[in-house]
């Protein structure tokens, strides 16, 4: 790509923000000894776009004096935690005139009340410190993902991110009790209360959460925190049919209640993949069934009970036929090696070759005729091709890949088949009334097939409030609302 000068108008913004945040922390592409790529390109190496500068400020005085000047000269922003993001959603495009607005100088944990069962942290807070934060004070932060030693709390927030635990604790919307927002007019929302109970209008804070950072952006949030179980189990079980899968999660509802945490689902030939390019993870018992669970039993009263619960419940699966064979594990280092296996899907995958991702939920009890029925038309449409289905059963949110056939170059095919792959399985998941984003957003990569899948008021109403809160279209341009 060319590069070009920055325009006068761009010299004089980049002077504003080097004094409002100093000259070490606006960086561009002719700053000496910087190179942009990690703020340019996405996760899944997609998309590299060309900032006209990133932007780090130090606390939310800085966003808002940030977005202040951007707006004065109609410059718009591109919010940015981690980056670890799937749907290509924060990073700029091709222009070279965004702003990347990195958050993760902002890491700050502000506060615990333990008394509240509240944490107050900075929107780059990366969730694995939040966790042990939370930890260090004798409680727990539940929302656990694969991306969680990089992501950020105000990414999270933006996409509304799920994890492992969203059967028991909810989404990361349901963890949320206050926000602090910076308008796209540089005014600051502070909404940091920590209340359970406020009917005071307008729920703000669940319109912010899960909106991409298009409607505002956040800067620091107030979250839940839980006791810390008494004991943590986990199995791992092998069942006959997707059928079963539900059948059992049926079960686990019943005899655990509230101490189900974690139901995971995960096909055979993603299990292969695990076993291919991770053999020392030791997958247990993928070549004898088509599917494998991952069930998490956290007790609030002991170990004993906590074992007690899941042998019965695994008995009872194998007298209905819904398991045909089980291990509990014996150790925490056992359940993390359990959970690891699960947890390498996405490199296993990535390690075979490039795919067709989808991110999408359907009614729990409708997932075995979706599942089938998709299966069969993708192999009648695409002979060869190779299911990668695993994902959080417990919620209705299954990853549903699509893997090029065995000695295919994956990329020729992805980029061959994507959108016919995408309109297969985005058709089928309408049919069933489910949503084409469960958990990582719309993004880039969705926002022009939400008019197709999308209620048509919904929609309007969508573009009303962006209208309303963002009328000049400055903050993350294009993501989850394309261009009408």
């Amino acid at each position: 790509m060319t590069t070009s000068s920055p325009s006068l108008a761009h010299t004089t913004l980049l002077a504003q923000l080097r004094q409002i945040c100093g000259d070490a922390h606006v960086l561009t592409h002719e700053t000496p000894g910087v190179d942009l790529a990690t703020w340019e390109q996405d996760w899944r190496k997609r998309v590299k776009g060309r900032a006209l500068a990133v932007v780090r400020p130090a606390d939310t005085a800085q966003v808002a004096a940030v977005v202040k000047a951007c707006a004065a000269a109609q410059t718009s922003i591109v919010p940015q935690g981690g980056n670890t993001g799937l749907v290509v959603g924060s990073v700029p495009d091709a222009s070279g005139t965004q702003i990347v607005l990195s958050m993760t100088r902002m890491n700050a944990v502000r506060a615990i009340d333990k008394d509240n069962l509240t944490i107050t942290v900075e929107a780059g807070c990366v969730l694995q410190n939040l966790q042990a934060a939370a930890d260090s004070a004798g409680l727990l932060f539940p929302l656990s993902l694969g991306a969680e030693g990089s992501c950020t709390i105000g990414g999270n927030l933006g996409t509304n991110a799920g994890g492992t635990q969203v059967v028991r604790y909810g989404n990361t919307r349901e963890l949320c009790l206050g926000l602090e927002v910076v308008t796209a007019q540089g005014e600051v929302w502070s909404g940091l209360t920590g209340l359970r109970k406020d009917n005071t209008g307008y729920d703000l804070r669940h319109l912010m959460i899960g909106s991409e950072g298009t409607l505002g952006i956040i800067t620091a949030a107030t979250m839940k925190l839980f006791p810390q179980p008494a004991a943590q189990l986990t199995a791992w079980a092998a069942v006959p049919s997707m059928e079963a899968a539900v059948a059992l999660l049926g079960l686990a509802h019943q005899r655990l209640g509230p101490s189900l945490t974690g139901f995971e689902v995960m096909g055979q030939f993603a299990l292969s993949l695990v076993d291919k390019h991770y053999p020392q993870l030791r997958v247990p018992l993928w070549q004898e069934t088509p599917w494998c669970v991952l069930i998490e039993n956290s007790d609030s009263e002991n170990e004993a009970h906590a074992r007690s619960q899941f042998e019965s419940l695994l008995e009872e699966a194998m007298n209905h036929g819904c398991v045909t064979d089980a291990v509990v594990a014996e150790s925490l280092t056992q359940a993390r090696g359990l959970w690891h296996i699960r947890e390498s899907i996405t490199l296993a995958q990535q390690q075979e070759g490039p795919n067709v991702k989808h991110d999408i939920s359907i009614a729990v009890s409708l997932i075995p005729a979706f599942v089938a029925e998709t299966d069969a038309l993708l192999a009648q449409t695409f002979p060869g091709v190779r299911m990668v289905d695993f994902g959080h059963l417990g919620d209705g949110n299954l990853h549903y890949n699509v893997q090029a056939p065995e000695g295919q170059d994956g990329k020729a095919f992805v980029l061959a088949h994507e959108d016919a792959v995408n309109t297969v399985v985005f058709d089928q998941v309408s049919r069933f009334k489910g949503s084409i984003s469960a958990e990582h957003g719309v993004g880039e990569l969705k926002a022009g097939k939400l008019p197709l899948y999308k209620d048509p008021t919904a929609l309007a109403m969508m573009r009303a409030v962006k209208k309303a809160l963002d009328p000049h279209n400055l903050l993350n341009p294009g993501r989850v609302l394309s261009a009408e």
